[in-house]
């Protein structure tokens, strides 16, 4: 459980130890941030805090363009349950564990060694959030990340992300950003980020997208 003062006082003087440990919700703006965000600090009475990206995302915040929270550290393990959500947000991040077309989440709680139910209680009391909606938040983040820094058409980038359609892709980005892809990366462009030498690799190289078809799931 977050605690408020402890958050609040964090981010009012961007705290960097803090950074990838809970992000906060501006009501006023409808965004939410990094506890380091450059931004000017909202009032406290205007803020929330959150353990998760998508948490945030989850109660209808949207991602700060400045502060970028999907360059935020991995916030890792502690002890005792969290070493197992920690365990399951890796396979989802890093491996893309609920991406394919076959992937559940009964699939990646048989990996992690406990029940799917038990899993997803987990993921709700360390992260208030379900294993798919960090899926979710994972892939548009690998996007925006994709994005900022290189050229890479938009369907290429859909399919490194993890997304199983390019009508899904815009779909969920727009969702999330109340922008379009394109617009986010005229964005980052404005501000000093550009096309980087040497694109990072397909997470798994035998995928390919379909353009038309859209999924059922994101």
């Amino acid at each position: 459980m977050l605690d408020f003062a402890e958050c609040d006082r964090a981010r009012l003087v961007r705290d960097p130890s803090y950074d990838g440990r809970f992000f906060t919700g501006v009501r006023t703006t409808g965004v939410y941030c990094r506890p380091v965000c450059a931004v000017k600090k909202p009032l406290s009475k205007n803020v929330c805090f959150f353990p998760s990206a998508a948490a945030a995302e989850l109660a209808g915040f949207r991602p700060c363009l400045r502060c970028r929270p999907e360059t935020a550290p991995f916030c890792a393990a502690w002890k005792g349950t969290r070493a197992t959500v920690d365990r399951a947000v890796r396979l989802i991040i890093e491996e893309g564990a609920l991406d394919n077309d076959d992937a559940s989440v009964d699939g990646l709680a048989e990996r992690l060694g406990v029940g799917a139910r038990h899993l997803s209680r987990l993921f709700s009391r360390h992260l208030d959030a379900t294993p798919i909606q960090v899926a979710k938040t994972a892939r548009v983040q690998r996007a925006k990340r994709l994005l900022d820094l290189t050229d890479l058409p938009m369907t290429e980038i859909a399919m490194r992300a993890g997304f199983r359609s390019l009508r899904r892709f815009n779909a969920v980005f727009a969702e999330t950003y109340r922008r379009s892809p394109s617009e986010v990366r005229r964005f980052a462009r404005a501000n000093g980020r550009g096309t980087q030498a040497e694109n990072p690799p397909l997470r798994r190289s035998d995928e390919r997208i379909d353009n038309s078809v859209p999924s059922s799931t994101c």
